[in-house]
């Protein structure tokens, strides 16, 4: 079976019409093209009708996207799975993964939004506005696939270009926002296109000239090494990791690194790491989805557990809880406060926690000051221990 472009353009925007919200657009042999809203998948019908796809039919809507881009070719046949953008003419844009399972080929569409989201928009925390004034130094944003992680830094971005005349350079794979110059100049780099690994892309941006590099995502140690190099001369650098919480991030880095080079680089991230955010989309009670953010400011304090390591006493967790007045939070702090707001139910917020435990004691006291009914927790070595004591 052979498909156009234009037959799957067509294809597509029927299902941007059925589902005016959708998030992904998932492809897979053995189910009908799918449309994901909210959290949840809905069977997407289409004209001509599809039905359950054959593993003809996906392979065909991969080779329409793919096309005669040698690259993506190699790259699939070698690593079982591709990345690109992908739009619609007048609909919108995609950033599309192609992949092989069980013989077959599936495809994600991960929609992106036409304009750039604000900060407010997307209810960031008052520390993106810090980052948006830094002038050197590593800023991570974390998470999940799917929870946000590239809105807030196109936000950040933005919020940077409007209010700084420097130059930004980005390195992504595939690129997913398009920004405008605007007070600043934005130069975007896409790869495979524009240059061939992260690594090199780096290397090259030395010789940019740019005040600000955005890498799409740390992959590998000597990204990550060059990432700090350039963090220490100057440069403000943004990425992204795939980590839970700040705690699990920097045990991500330092795992990157053999043992001999862990205190070098201890010292070095110290030094250069100025926020951490991470991020997770919970279900919002009503419909739709609500963000939680974990927040990490390198202050004297986070640089000392940086350097030595975190003890029993003495861990990101409990400095961020107790670095409010820095503008630092813990998930749970945060859930926490969702959960007062009416923002997320408490089944929600239970099943979103860091630290399961200790959540129930905050929303049980939260829901005694309301004067409701407490849930009778039983946990070993926490019944009661007030956190709100400390």
């Amino acid at each position: 079976m052979n498909m156009t472009r234009a037959q799957l353009d067509g294809l597509l925007t029927q299902v941007l019409d059925l589902h005016p919200e959708v998030a992904d657009v998932i492809l897979t042999t053995g189910k009908p093209i799918q449309a994901e809203v909210h959290g949840s998948l809905k069977d997407a019908v289409t004209s001509p009708d599809l039905g359950r796809l054959s593993p003809l039919v996906t392979k065909a809507m991969a080779l329409a996207l793919i096309g005669e881009n040698a690259r993506l070719q190699k790259t699939l046949a070698a690593r079982g799975s591709c990345d690109l953008s992908y739009a619609i003419p007048g609909r919108g844009r995609f950033r599309v993964n192609i992949f092989s399972q069980r013989g077959s080929l599936a495809l994600v569409l991960r929609r992106l939004p036409s304009a750039i989201p604000t900060m407010a928009e997307l209810g960031l925390p008052e520390a993106f506005e810090e980052m948006a004034k830094e002038k050197q130094g590593l800023i991570l944003v974390t998470g999940g696939t799917g929870s946000g992680k590239s809105h807030s830094l196109a936000a950040l971005i933005d919020r940077i270009n409007s209010t700084s005349a420097g130059h930004i350079v980005t390195l992504e794979d595939p690129v997913e926002f398009t920004h405008p110059h605007k007070l600043g100049t934005v130069n975007q780099r896409e790869l495979g296109i524009d240059f061939d690994t992260f690594a090199s892309g780096l290397r090259a941006a030395f010789r940019q000239g740019p005040k600000v590099i955005l890498l799409g995502e740390v992959r590998d140690p000597e990204s990550m090494e060059i990432a700090l190099q350039a963090a220490g001369t100057g440069h403000l650098v943004l990425s992204t990791l795939h980590t839970a919480d700040a705690g699990s991030t920097i045990g991500r880095i330092l795992g990157l690194f053999s043992p001999g080079e862990e205190r070098l680089i201890r010292m070095r991230l110290a030094e250069s790491l100025r926020f951490v955010v991470s991020q997770r989309l919970l279900p919002r009670a009503g419909g739709g989805r609500v963000a939680a953010f974990e927040v990490l400011k390198n202050t004297l304090r986070v640089k000392e557990l940086i350097q030595q390591g975190e003890t029993g006493d003495k861990t990101f967790y409990s400095v961020l809880e107790a670095g409010s007045s820095f503008g630092m939070q813990t998930f749970d702090q945060h859930v926490l406060a969702l959960f007062q707001a009416g923002a997320v139910s408490e089944e929600t917020a239970l099943l979103s926690a860091s630290d399961r435990a200790r959540l129930g004691l905050m929303l049980d006291r939260a829901k005694s000051l309301r004067g409701q009914k407490v849930t009778s927790l039983v946990i070993e070595g926490l019944v009661g221990e007030d956190p709100f004591a400390k």
